[in-house]
């Protein structure tokens, strides 16, 4: 504890342990540091699962029908990642995927009229698929060849459509676009939450759906990886990463304090010592006094017995329920992950339910998606506050960095077009 670091890290989350990872690769002297004993903070994954039912107080203990409780890995906070996204590029690039396995999540599917149907990405699936009508089809079959032969860089793919002025609104209306397609293009495809791209430039989302389809053409069946044994294995390989290149780790290690001078960060004290540093980073829960309530989500964990019905019986999906489905501001999004991903016992599957919440009624707005879900075996429901940074931390240089500034740190450090290999995956 008594040295000086360029950065100290507080919180073994994702987001954690991926900025330490990549300021040790940078050269930067890095100080790691967590209160609880475990990895992962509150995106890590639960074994056995006993202790699932214990953190989530249930009175009793899971029956014999859950088979052995160490088979089980149950993430607390669900996320699947873009076959050719940055997080998979990054993983790559610095060589993480060495200590992690993934497998192609089997199925992307949106919710429609009570109903779910496979989400269309390419000509042959847009005219295949039963969402639109013949005439929708030819529509959104050209929008999609639009979308493909999109260049930023080439004036000459842009068919009358200005990137940087033209909003998405006036491109569904330049292909005659119904409010269905759109709402399926926004947000089973372009992945937005809300309605809010709409009236934007339209460059950022031609280039989310570009990534939906290239994704998707790299593995198959949908866009999406996920790893085996769970998400905690990721915070755990980008630590391993940080260690490599010298970063420091302490585990079970509380903070006392953070020691700020003239305003400026200089350390955290801990157990009467104080590691001195020139930058802090951390997560919401270790500086309450820089942050701001900015919402909440409900996330409902359900255990199943059988896979999800009209997903042609896939052992992992995404459903993702868009706004406008259920009269909402926001999407309700379902993760399903199962036995074949090493994170539950045989036959059975894990179901997560997330959504933002907009009322005072929070497990009334996921009903939706719950029932698509029937029978469950076990729900654990949770609710956690949202927050965000009360400055952008420049001149305190105490730091709560969101996910796109993570990004513009990695394009700082590696290569903007990070090299096109390809994982491994687990049949």
């Amino acid at each position: 504890m008594d040295e000086e670091y360029d950065v100290i890290v507080l919180g073994t989350g994702l987001t954690e342990c991926i900025l330490s990872g990549i300021m040790s690769v940078n050269g930067k002297k890095v100080l790691h540091m967590d209160r609880n004993p475990y990895y992962g903070g509150e995106s890590s994954s639960i074994t056995p699962l006993e202790e699932l039912y214990k953190r989530f107080n249930l009175p009793d203990t899971p029956p014999e029908s859950m088979g052995r409780g160490r088979d089980w890995n149950v993430d607390l906070i669900p996320k699947f990642l873009m076959a050719n996204g940055q997080l998979v590029k990054m993983l790559l690039y610095t060589e993480v995927t060495r200590y992690l396995d993934f497998k192609v999540v089997e199925g992307s599917f949106v919710y429609k009229g009570g109903k779910i149907y496979k989400v269309p990405s390419t000509e042959t699936e847009a005219l295949a698929s039963n969402l639109m009508g013949m005439f929708e089809k030819r529509r959104f079959r050209k929008f999609l060849v639009f979308v493909a032969n999109f260049d930023e860089n080439d004036p000459k793919t842009f068919e009358g459509v200005d990137p940087k002025t033209t909003t998405m609104r006036d491109v569904y209306k330049k292909f005659d676009l119904g409010q269905d397609v759109i709402d399926f293009t926004g947000h089973a495809l372009a992945l937005y939450r809300t309605d809010d791209y709409l009236d934007v430039p339209c460059l950022e989302t031609v280039n989310r759906i570009k990534l939906y389809s290239e994704s998707l053409a790299r593995y198959g069946k949908s866009p999406y990886l996920y790893p085996l044994y769970g998400l905690g294995e990721l915070p755990q390989g980008f630590a391993r990463l940080s260690a490599i290149y010298g970063g420091t780790y302490m585990l079970n290690k509380p903070v006392d304090e953070i020691v700020m001078e003239g305003g400026h960060v200089v350390g955290v004290k801990s157990e009467g010592e104080v590691a001195r540093c020139k930058q802090l980073i951390c997560d919401p829960s270790y500086i309450p006094d820089r942050v701001r309530k900015a919402g909440q989500v409900i996330r409902v964990i359900c255990i199943l017995s059988h896979p999800i019905k009209n997903t042609n019986d896939s052992n992992s999906c995404q459903i993702i329920i868009p706004q406008n489905q259920v009269n909402r501001n926001s999407d309700i999004y379902v993760c399903m992950i199962s036995y074949a991903h090493n994170v539950a016992a045989q036959g059975k599957y894990i179901a997560i339910v997330s959504t933002t919440v907009e009322t005072s009624e929070p497990e009334a707005e996921i009903e939706p998606a719950l029932e698509l879900l029937e029978p469950i075996d076990q729900k654990f429901v949770a609710i956690s506050d949202l927050y965000e940074p009360t400055d952008d931390g420049t001149e305190s240089q105490v730091r709560l960095l969101t996910w796109p500034q993570i990004l513009s740190l990695c394009y700082s450090i590696f290569p903007r077009c990070l090299p096109q290999a390809t994982l491994t995956l687990r049949t």
